[in-house]
């Protein structure tokens, strides 16, 4: 029988005052019971309008009807087919705009939670006895992927698929990219990001940390001394903005990529770090998207009282309505239509206030948001030991400047084709680092297209 419920089975979850003081993962995940209770929800359209709006294309009520049946294993059979990350994806990708969005249960209720289904199935089949994976016949050819993010591991991992010898090379010292520095732990565990790399390595993939392509090794060393025939560019979008504003060189003032990295890859919150880091006792996070909320609640953590300061109101923030209210059960106060002009110094040189104007909107801007104009006179100083600048990042300019003949837009980012192709013949590029900071499943999207273009080129040299 169909559930007709109007409403989700509800994600549990760790409880704000016990969650906001610990690193573990906020969603505890469904139950077998509630998967299969939720899986009922979906009403098989013929249409599929809910996998038009996943950009790997996950044959979505195929997977669910499985899970509705009990058949999990069936289930992650149907994902992977399109998905290299299904746990990755279960946890961050934003559903409620994309599949969930076009789900014909949400005109009369609440969508389909295909997120939390599609999770579920990728958790249960990790806590399996691991099964033997048959690594494809190698087809001869070898191809190179700059970067270990999600736009890289999802080109990586549908070419071995194919039988290519692919060669990731990674410039820190774990893989994983954004997933592994950029996303929290209560977010996405990162045992469950190497489970998924240890799946693409057991596929015949080969990762090399601590590579950095244009300084390590060039694309055209790759390509002409070491045999590659094809290249695929997924470094991301890893250089943090700045509002250049006076203070922002004071101590006690980090950009959103170091204060992550640090503490998402180099554990500084944990007791007796080697790399510790601190957040004050009070931190102004300047920003509205995730990263915004993953800093403020890794502040929270640390045990500091956190403002988020944020030039528009409520309605214009591009983080996740569900990051939103994690971060507002958590104790994170925002403060809407307010932007830092000056960060004040105490003696010492280290943050004492932020300096803010008040703002007010105005007709929208280029991106289609109402613009944020100052509220002349209005001045408000919010105290702070602590600033974190989340406002965007761009692309390293490092590859472009080593590649002879790569085209790049004016702010940095990779000139490619829907294909990701490239002005360089046979050099492919996806993700961030051609379209700027996005979420992780577009990337993953723009790997796996290019993943299918560079087989065509190769298959055809």
């Amino acid at each position: 029988m169909p559930n007709m419920s109007l409403t989700r089975n509800e994600m549990p979850v760790q409880q704000p005052d016990v969650r906001n003081k610990n690193f573990k993962e906020v969603a505890l995940g469904y139950t077998e019971e509630q998967a299969i209770d939720e899986a009922k929800r979906c009403l098989n359209c013929k249409a599929m309008p809910c996998k038009t709006g996943c950009p790997v294309q996950i044959d979505i009520p195929e997977f669910i009807s499985k899970v509705a049946e009990g058949d999990f294993a069936a289930a992650y059979d149907v994902i992977t087919r399109s998905s290299s990350l299904p746990a990755v994806c279960g946890r961050v990708c934003p559903q409620e705009t994309q599949c969930e969005s076009k789900c014909v249960r949400g005109k009369k209720g609440e969508p389909v939670a295909i997120g939390r289904l599609e999770r579920f199935v990728a958790d249960w089949h990790n806590a399996q006895p691991a099964s033997e994976v048959v690594k494809p016949q190698s087809n001869g050819h070898k191809a190179a992927v700059i970067g270990s993010g999600p736009s890289g591991l999802a080109c990586a991992g549908d070419l071995a698929k194919k039988g290519y010898d692919v060669t990731v090379f990674e410039a820190l010292h774990v893989a994983g990219g954004v997933l592994s520095y950029g996303i929290p732990e209560f977010r996405l565990p990162k045992t469950i990001v190497q489970k998924e790399i240890e799946g693409l390595k057991a596929l015949g993939v080969k990762v090399e940390t601590n590579t950095v392509v244009g300084k390590t090794v060039s694309i055209d060393e790759l390509m002409n001394d070491e045999g590659f025939e094809s290249v695929f560019i997924g470094s991301g979008a890893g250089l943090p903005r700045f509002m250049n504003i006076p203070g922002e060189n004071l101590n006690g003032v980090y950009s959103a990529n170091e204060f992550l990295t640090r503490i998402n890859l180099m554990k500084a919150y944990l007791p007796g770090s080697s790399t510790p880091i601190k957040a004050g006792s009070r931190a102004v996070i300047v920003g509205g998207g995730n990263v915004a909320m993953d800093a403020a609640r890794c502040a929270k953590r640390l045990g500091a009282e956190v403002y988020i300061v944020y030039r528009r109101t409520e309605n214009e923030l591009p983080a996740r309505a569900e990051e939103v209210e994690h971060a507002k059960e958590e104790g994170i106060i925002f403060r809407f239509l307010t932007n830092p002009v000056e960060i004040i110094s105490d003696e010492k040189g280290w943050v004492k206030s932020v300096k803010c104007q008040e703002m007010e909107l105005s007709e929208p801007d280029a991106s289609g948001r109402a613009k944020p104009v100052p509220k002349e006179g209005a001045f408000i100083d919010i105290e702070a030991d602590c600033v974190i600048m989340a406002i965007g990042t761009s692309p390293n300019p490092l590859i472009k400047s080593t590649t002879e003949g790569l085209d790049t837009q004016k702010w940095g980012g990779i000139i490619a084709d829907e294909d990701g192709l490239t002005s360089r013949k046979g050099v492919y590029a996806g993700g961030d680092a051609v379209t700027g900071a996005a979420t992780v499943i577009l990337a993953m999207g723009a790997g796996k297209k290019a993943a299918a273009a560079m087989d065509k080129y190769m298959s055809e040299k």
